[in-house]
């Protein structure tokens, strides 16, 4: 456990640095430019910054790992409940936090966390580059009406969102259905018929 007094400030802030980065690389430099996602951006930011500071301060207390993870799923699940996001955004949210925790750790060799934040925003960076699966979009869609079929029949439902919409429906997730609206919320991946 390090001394609060000898404590190596210099250190502190090469690896905020660091951190403050990696964080907008993967946020702002990846997931924005992809996805224009501005809310899920702003959090993941400002979520990473916090975890960041906290993690440092606890890091000079005695404080076990498995209870600094257990507040780490609490925090993450209390921030994400409150509504449902994709597989991608709970991702880099989750990405952003990672950096946060892997650039706080005053235990571990700066090279070494440099190396990991290099090898973790390349892997990001490849394997959500949109040439990889350039064929398949997806969006979210709001129906102005709850079909008889939703949930019944799907594949006329993927049938009637390929006419409405005009592309090929590869899926679809319901997220929603409002009968007092009569509304129907959906995620459609698609590819165009071009």
């Amino acid at each position: 456990m390090p001394n609060p007094e000898s404590f190596d400030y210099t250190s502190l802030l090469i690896r905020f640095g660091t951190d403050v980065a990696a964080m907008a690389a993967l946020t702002f430099g990846l997931y924005y430019r992809r996805y224009h996602g501005k809310e899920l951006v702003t959090a993941a930011a400002l979520f990473n910054i916090f975890v960041f500071a906290v993690l440092v301060v606890l890091s000079l207390v005695n404080f076990n790992v498995a209870t600094g993870f257990g507040l780490f799923a609490i925090l993450a699940l209390f921030t994400l409940r409150s509504e449902p996001i994709s597989k991608t955004e709970i991702t880099y949210f989750f990405g952003s936090i990672a950096i946060a925790v892997i650039t706080a750790i005053q235990q571990t060799p700066l090279p070494l966390v440099m190396l990991i934040i290099a090898l973790t925003l390349t892997g990001a960076y490849c394997f959500d580059h949109p040439r990889l699966l350039a064929s398949v979009t997806s969006t979210k869609v709001t129906l102005d009406k709850v079909p008889d079929h939703v949930l019944s029949d799907p594949d006329q439902l993927r049938q009637e969102l390929s006419q409405r919409l005009g592309v090929e429906i590869l899926s679809y997730r319901v997220t929603s259905v409002d009968y007092i609206t009569d509304k129907v919320r959906a995620n459609v991946h698609y590819r165009s018929q071009s």
